[in-house]
């Protein structure tokens, strides 16, 4: 918005030429994001806590969880809030991508509302069933997704890591695939979701990846250079991206351990859509395979183990998803949610690594 309001005038004042450059936007979004949630973040955790909006802990998980009860959740719509308000301020508004990603952000986002609204403020223990949840879910995703499938000029071709000249085009089953990649990315870190930063971390990382992702891929030069798809306008979701890293790091000062606030599905179901729908955009949507590796350990730990008890009658972990796991094994909580942070960097810097190695 400033962008589409100041910068027209720089040929008047010359040092509004500033806006031009998206990395002057990129920067300022994130620090912008930041401020917004660090500033904020006390005013709605006392909010929160009027109203006892406090997280119900289950008893079947490591008992030192229960003194967590109580805690302020649903601050997931503080990270929202900076992350719209941020990329309103300093993205090129008139690029259709920068409103998909926000549609994304803002679906998601509704659909986490509604369930935590259900179980916290409703009192109804299970929020939306599981069929509601990701029924809107799908309609959601399937909605951007025949966006993108419409857009004049969108490539429906699978850019595939380590290959250059192997990019398949996968047609109308291109909708199914990007379908399943956004709402994948929004069940695996909501899943992610049980440790005190450990969600918020992740995304962090995997926002700094897909910030230099999407700054490259809309660069022409760039692009060109590494023999990566070229997305015109895909530049602009690294401001979203650097909106998404500034909010969640001033979450984060009030969600470490011990957290004073929780993000609730409010904050991990739309962040998770937002990652998924930037890599289906920019073209790198199987590199969120590596990028959110973490988010995907978690998502299959629980796939195994709930198939594993319903085929065999016996359970591969000590409790799912893994981080429970580790828990349960005698790690304190700070020790699981640093070392998958740790996995976090490597494998987002390994997934860069890609953008050259082909």
């Amino acid at each position: 918005m400033l962008y589409n309001w100041l910068y027209p005038l720089h040929t008047e004042f010359s040092f509004l030429n500033v806006f031009r450059y998206q990395s002057f936007r990129i920067i300022y979004a994130a620090v912008t994001a930041f401020l917004i949630a660090f500033v904020l973040a006390p005013w709605v955790i006392r909010k929160l806590q009027e109203i006892k909006l406090g997280q119900q802990i289950r008893d079947d998980g490591p008992k030192r969880h229960l003194a967590k009860s109580g805690t302020p959740t649903m601050g997931g719509i503080l990270i929202i809030f900076a992350v719209i308000l941020s990329t309103l301020l300093w993205a090129d508004i008139s690029r259709p991508y920068v409103w998909l990603v926000l549609a994304a952000t803002l679906g998601f986002g509704a659909i986490g509302f509604a369930d935590d609204y259900l179980k916290f403020i409703k009192a109804q223990s299970k929020g939306l069933s599981a069929a509601q949840k990701f029924i809107a879910q799908i309609a959601v995703a399937l909605g951007i997704a025949l966006v993108l499938y419409f857009l004049p000029g969108y490539s429906t071709k699978l850019s595939v890591p380590f290959f250059k000249n192997f990019m398949p085009d996968l047609g109308w089953f291109y909708i199914v695939f990007a379908v399943l990649v956004i709402v994948g990315s929004s069940n695996a870190v909501n899943l992610t979701d049980g440790l005190d930063g450990l969600a918020i971390g992740p995304v962090m990382i995997a926002a700094l990846a897909y910030t230099v992702v999407a700054y490259v891929s809309g660069h022409r030069l760039m692009s060109e250079y590494l023999l990566i798809p070229h997305i015109d306008g895909a530049g602009e979701l690294a401001v979203f991206t650097a909106a998404i890293l500034g909010s969640s790091l001033g979450f984060l000062w009030f969600n470490t351990y011990p957290a004073s606030v929780f993000m609730g599905d409010v904050g991990s179901l739309p962040l998770g859509a937002a990652l998924g729908t930037v890599a289906v955009i920019s073209k790198h949507e199987l590199l969120l395979l590596m990028v959110g590796g973490v988010f995907v350990i978690e998502a299959v730990s629980v796939i195994f183990q709930v198939a594993s008890f319903k085929s065999r009658g016996k359970r591969i972990f000590l409790m799912a998803p893994i981080h429970h796991h580790f828990e349960m094994k005698g790690w304190e909580e700070p020790k699981v949610v640093v070392r998958l942070w740790i996995i976090a960097i490597l494998l987002a810097l390994l997934s860069l690594s890609t953008l050259k190695l082909r």
